[in-house]
């Protein structure tokens, strides 16, 4: 999926992903997710690839290992998308 949510306004956003991560835990499938959005990926994913330079090369490889679900407003939560995002 490449930035399917980029194009919606955030609350719309937000049901969005939650409703990708009803769909994920029912049909157990691998989903690949493309976003420039750091949170979005930190909520989403079990594992983020953070890619830079031209060509595009992997600067970071992190696994996320928050608890589903996951709060956004949660320290760790909010920590670990700060640290990914420092790492631009």
């Amino acid at each position: 999926m490449d930035e399917p949510f980029s194009a919606v306004d955030a609350l719309t956003r937000t049901r969005l992903q939650d409703e990708l991560l009803t769909i994920w835990r029912r049909i157990g499938m691998a989903v690949l997710f493309v976003t420039h959005d750091i949170e979005e990926a930190t909520y989403l994913a079990d594992r983020v690839l953070v890619m830079r330079g031209a060509p595009a090369t992997i600067a970071r490889r992190e696994t996320i290992t928050c608890q589903r679900p996951r709060d956004r407003t949660a320290a760790d939560f909010r920590a670990l998308a700060r640290d990914i995002a420092e790492s631009l």
